[in-house]
């Protein structure tokens, strides 16, 4: 459905009520309706978020763009996408909800009691960590803070950092291959991976003495983003390798084909396959350590919920003492 408003995607503002009035109820519940729809991706995938129809999502943008006087997104046969003016008012709209969420922080805090919004980006297939305390963190958060709405985003490494520097994620439990300075990093644990071979690959019934790193170094690797770890070109140039993987799932399937080695977090590689169609190859010479860390914004302020998620973290990374013989 088209906007009243030109097709073009910079139209010059109208004169409309944006100018003259102040922002009120309707206008923040549009303003909602539309960050939906952009972090959803378009109008359609929107529809279970909101709970509503195409049609009244579509109207409620139209609105939107009647209010401001511009046009905002382009939707229909090419896709959806957000217009110059579109990407300003997203952005504002990031900025208006955080400023409404401190100042309902600031209240809450004043009588005990926390709301507010917890958007928390995580590195897929990290569930089989037992390492991991997300888990536990989060049903500490439900325990003490029921009221707080908690939005968890497992997605890829680039993604997860591309939320936290435009504000669609408060935080993201990520691994830290190197500190870029657009962020502040809080180590958490680390992550061990070893080197893999499927089934099919002539290393996986060979005798563990009769392994050589020189059969390693002359096999095909696969290069992968999520492992890329100075460490692992010791053992490969994988610079040379004709295969390239983003996610574990997707180094999984070519070591399955039986063509290449390549490194997985062991936790998944145990849960996943167990002994049967993988195998670690000189588990104790090859393995990498990968540091996960909780990974803020620069400079963000820490609020109270954020505070609260971060202290549960940390209370599941402390061990629990055995228990003592009678």
């Amino acid at each position: 459905m088209e906007s009243p408003l030109s097709k073009s995607g910079n139209t010059s503002p109208a004169k409309s009520d944006i100018n003259q009035h102040n922002l009120g109820v309707a206008d923040l519940k549009l303003l909602r309706v539309f960050k939906t729809v952009v972090e959803a991706g378009g109008f359609t995938a929107a529809c279970n978020e909101l709970n509503i129809g195409l049609a009244a999502i579509s109207k409620q943008i139209s609105d939107l763009e009647i209010r401001f006087g511009m046009k905002l997104c382009t939707r229909g046969r090419e896709g959806f996408y957000l217009t110059e003016h579109g990407k300003v008012a997203y952005q504002a709209c990031l900025d208006l909800f955080s400023s409404i969420n401190q100042f309902r922080d600031k209240l809450n805090h004043a009588r005990h009691e926390l709301f507010g919004e917890l958007n928390i980006g995580i590195i897929d297939n990290t569930i089989t960590d037992p390492q991991s305390p997300v888990i536990s963190a989060l049903g500490e958060i439900y325990r003490q803070a029921p009221k707080v709405s908690i939005r968890l985003h497992a997605t890829q490494l680039d993604e997860i950092e591309r939320g936290i520097i435009d504000g669609r994620f408060t935080c993201g439990i990520m691994p830290v291959y190197q500190e870029k300075p657009e962020f502040d990093y809080y180590f958490l644990y680390h992550e061990m991976a070893y080197l893999y071979c499927g089934n099919k690959h002539p290393l996986f019934s060979a005798p563990a003495s009769e392994i050589k790193e020189s059969q390693i170094k002359s096999s095909q690797m696969v290069n992968h983003f999520y492992a890329n770890h100075s460490k692992k070109n010791i053992f490969s140039d994988v610079t040379s390798s004709h295969a390239i993987a983003v996610q574990v799932e997707a180094v999984t399937m070519l070591l399955m084909t039986g063509n290449y080695l390549g490194f997985l977090p062991e936790h998944y590689a145990s849960a996943f396959m167990g002994g049967q169609k993988l195998r670690a190859l000189m588990p104790d010479n090859i393995e990498i350590a990968t540091p996960f860390s909780l990974v803020l914004k620069k400079g963000a302020p820490f609020n109270s919920v954020m505070t609260l998620f971060s202290n549960a973290l940390k209370q599941a990374l402390i061990p629990v003492p055995e228990a003592r013989a009678s």
